[in-house]
């Protein structure tokens, strides 16, 4: 790997950093405004990066994914600590868990549309660098959206399927103990990532039609 590879690399890793971070804020911004002050109280309604990691999903998964031979950086995927939330305090239980699990992913595809926008104004100014960082971002915002769906804790999917399921707490947190060994069987299983890349590729087209770029 040489040096442009690994400037490459980190410049996309600080740009996942980013978006996990916006993604999780989702998450706790939602759970406030649905009445539980849990994750506020532990200053996770903020944008700051730090208050977010999580040492295997911010961290490991993604810098192996770039680095290692055979990766899979061409669409980076991980996540961040998950968002502390007490359904106790929700004021619908139910239909709360769900806007506070959908808000994470919703808030990457709002930033998707948002950098297709400004990849618009890249190829509008002829600034071929903004167009590109840009299309990057976009597909690393897809790329979360869709693997955030996927129903394996921790991933935002995996609480849709226990809500969907009436699972419990306690089942759930079970399963979750061995998310993330079952993660990195899952997305290494080749139906399931050519999945993941058609949506991903899907979307972006869709997109970048909307705005002509």
């Amino acid at each position: 790997m040489d040096t442009n590879d690994v400037i490459n690399g980190l410049i996309r890793y600080l740009a996942l950093v980013i978006m996990l971070t916006f993604h999780e804020f989702g998450h706790a911004w939602m759970a406030h405004k649905c009445g539980d002050d849990t994750a506020k109280s532990e200053g996770r309604v903020s944008l700051n990066p730090l208050v977010h990691i999580d040492p295997i999903g911010t961290v490991l998964l993604p810098l192996l994914m770039i680095f290692l031979p055979g990766g899979m950086a061409a669409y980076l995927l991980g996540w961040a600590k998950p968002v502390p939330v007490n359904p106790n305090n929700l004021r619908n239980p139910k239909f709360d868990d769900v806007l506070i699990t959908m808000a994470g992913p919703w808030m990457n595809l709002l930033l998707a549309v948002a950098l297709m926008g400004v990849a618009k104004i890249g190829v509008m100014t002829d600034t071929e660098s903004l167009t590109q960082f840009c299309a990057m971002a976009v597909i690393l915002n897809l790329g979360l959206f869709f693997f955030n769906l996927l129903p394996i804790p921790p991933l935002d999917g995996s609480h849709l399927m226990r809500v969907a399921t009436g699972m419990s707490y306690e089942t759930y947190y079970q399963i979750a103990r061995f998310g993330f060994l079952i993660i990195i069987v899952v997305i290494n299983i080749e139906p399931v990532s050519r999945l993941l890349s058609y949506m991903i590729i899907s979307t972006f087209s869709i997109l970048a039609g909307w705005f002509g770029v």
